[in-house]
C-alpha cells in the first residue's frame, strides 16, 4: 500500500468516524422523545393496552379485591340518632353518648385545625388561586418538589377521611372503556401528563343522580332508558400536565368509566357509532340530492361530470365538517355542563374539604368503637388484638344491615382513637379497658387525635 494510497483511507475513516458520531449524537438527543411519557405512566400505558385488547370488558380486574370500602354512608347525626335507637334507649345512656360525641369533637378540634394550617402553608407557595401578593416564581423543577411534598401530607388525611386510592389497573380501565350510554367522550394524550391519582368513596350501583348525567341518557334519535352504573359518590383528583401546575378537585356522583372526562387536557371526541351514523346521513342525502338535481343540471345547464363531481365533493366536505363541529360543540357544553354540577371544591378549598371530612370519620370511628366496646364479651381479659378484630366484625355487621353496605371498618384504628382522647371531663378510658399494643401497624399510619401540643 503506497503511502498517498494509506493517507486517503484514513482520510475516508475519519470522516466515516465523524458522521457516526453525527447520527450517534443525534440518536443520543431524540432519545427522550422516544422513550414516551415518564416511567411513573409508561406502566399505565401498558395496561391500557392490554384492555384494549380485551372484548367488552365490564370491570376492572379482580375489582372486589381493587377496592375496599371504608367509608361510613351515615353522618353523625344519623350515626347517634341509630345508635341511641339500639343501644342506649334510657335518658342516662343517650345523655351521656351524647356527650362524649361533644368530647370527641372538642378533643379532634384544636388537632384537624393544626393539620390544616400546615397543609395550607405548604400549599400556598403553588397555589395557582392565591389572592395574596405575588411571591418570586418557583422553578419547574422547585415547584414539582413542591407538590410531591404536598400530596405525600395528603396521603394520611386521605386515609383517616375514608378514602380509598384507585389502582393504576382501574385507571386504565377507565381510561380505555366507554360506557355505551355516555354520548359525551373525551380522549386524552398519555404524554402530556407527568403524574395523575384519584381517591374515591361510596361506591354505589344503580342509576346516576339526573344533574350528574346531563346528555348521557340521550340516544341519537330517541332517549334510551336508564340503566344501573358503577359510580362513586365523591372523587378526589390530583393530577399535573407537563407545563402546567398541580390540579387539586374533588367531583361527586362520577362513574366509574367517566374518570377521564375530569381530567385536564382533555379532548372531546365523536363515538364510532355517532361517526357511523352522521356518516350514513351524510351519504343518504347526498345521494338524494345528487339524483334529483345533479342529473337535471348535467341535463339543463351542460355541466361537466368532472366538474360536477368536484363541486358535490366540495359541498358534501363542508357540509360533514359543520355537522362533526356541532356534534361536538354540543357535546362539550354537555361535557361542561356535567362537570359544573359534579365538582365540588377545587385546590386550596379542597384540603379544607377533607379536614373536616376526616375530623367528622374520626368521630364516627370513636362513637362506634363506644358504643360496641361497651357490650364486649369478656372486657379487659381480652387481648388488644383480639378486641380490635371483634370490634371489626361487630361494625361491619350491623353497618351492613343498618345501610345495606360492605363496609371494611378499621377497628384497631377506632380504638386507637378512644385511647388518643384525654379524660379532661372524666369520660375515657376508663377503668380496665382494653389497650392496644405498640406494635399496632394502623395507629402510625395515621395522625392520632390529641388536643394541640407541639407534636399532635
Amino acid at each position: 500500500m503506497t503511502v498517498a494510497r494509506w493517507l486517503r483511507f484514513q482520510r475516508k475513516g475519519l470522516a466515516m468516524l465523524h458522521v457516526a458520531r453525527g447520527v450517534w449524537g443525534s440518536r443520543v438527543r431524540v432519545l427522550p422523545a422516544l422513550l414516551g411519557p415518564p416511567r411513573a405512566l409508561s406502566s399505565l400505558a401498558a395496561k391500557m393496552g392490554e384492555y384494549r385488547k380485551m372484548w367488552n370488558p365490564k370491570e376492572p380486574r379482580n375489582w372486589a379485591q381493587q377496592y375496599r370500602e371504608r367509608f361510613i354512608p351515615f353522618s353523625k347525626e344519623q350515626l347517634l340518632r341509630l345508635l341511641i335507637q339500639e343501644f342506649h334507649s334510657s335518658p342516662a345512656e343517650k345523655a351521656a353518648l351524647e356527650e362524649f360525641l361533644a368530647h370527641v369533637e372538642f378533643c379532634t378540634l384544636f388537632h384537624y385545625h393544626e393539620i390544616l394550617d400546615r397543609l395550607q402553608a405548604l400549599y400556598d407557595p403553588i397555589n395557582p388561586d392565591r389572592e395574596t401578593l405575588d411571591q418570586p416564581s418557583l422553578t419547574d423543577t422547585q415547584r414539582l418538589s413542591k407538590e410531591q411534598e404536598v400530596l405525600r401530607a395528603l396521603e394520611p388525611l386521605l386515609t383517616q377521611a375514608n378514602f380509598s386510592p384507585l389502582s393504576e389497573d382501574t385507571l386504565a380501565y377507565a381510561l380505555v372503556v366507554h360506557h355505551p350510554q355516555d354520548e359525551v367522550q373525551v380522549t386524552i394524550n398519555l404524554d402530556q401528563y407527568i403524574y395523575m391519582h384519584f381517591w374515591a368513596l361510596g361506591q354505589r350501583v344503580g342509576q346516576m343522580p339526573q344533574k350528574s348525567s346531563v346528555g348521557s341518557k340521550r340516544g341519537f334519535f330517541t332517549k334510551s332508558p336508564p340503566t344501573e352504573r358503577r359510580y362513586f359518590k365523591r372523587v378526589v383528583l390530583a393530577a399535573r400536565t407537563k407545563g402546567g401546575h398541580l390540579v387539586l378537585k374533588s367531583f361527586k356522583d362520577t362513574p366509574l368509566e367517566g374518570l377521564e372526562q375530569l381530567l385536564p387536557e382533555l379532548k372531546v371526541r365523536t363515538s364510532t357509532l355517532q361517526r357511523a351514523l352522521l356518516n350514513l346521513t351524510l351519504i343518504v342525502s347526498g345521494v338524494a340530492l345528487f339524483v334529483n338535481v345533479g342529473m337535471v343540471v348535467l341535463s339543463d345547464l351542460k355541466v361537466g361530470t368532472s366538474l360536477l363531481l368536484l363541486f358535490f365533493a366540495v359541498f358534501m366536505g363542508l357540509r360533514a365538517s359543520k355537522m362533526f363541529g356541532q356534534r361536538r360543540s354540543a357535546q362539550a357544553l354537555d361535557l361542561a355542563h356535567m362537570l359544573y354540577y359534579r365538582s365540588t371544591s377545587n385546590n386550596s378549598e379542597l384540603l379544607t374539604a377533607l379536614t373536616l371530612r376526616a375530623q367528622s370519620e374520626h368521630a364516627k370511628e370513636a362513637l362506634l368503637a363506644r358504643s360496641f366496646l361497651a357490650r364486649l364479651p369478656g372486657g379487659a381479659n381480652r387481648r388488644p388484638q383480639e378486641t380490635s378484630q371483634w370490634l371489626q366484625s361487630e361494625v361491619e355487621s350491623w353497618l351492613l344491615t343498618q345501610s345495606g353496605c360492605e363496609v371494611n371498618f378499621n377497628g384497631a384504628r377506632a380504638v386507637a382513637h378512644l385511647q388518643a382522647l384525654t379524660p379532661s371531663i372524666g369520660l375515657y378510658p376508663p377503668r380496665g379497658f382494653p389497650k392496644l399494643d405498640q406494635q399496632t401497624s394502623v395507629t402510625s399510619e395515621i395522625p392520632q387525635a390529641t388536643p394541640r401540643s407541639d407534636n399532635p
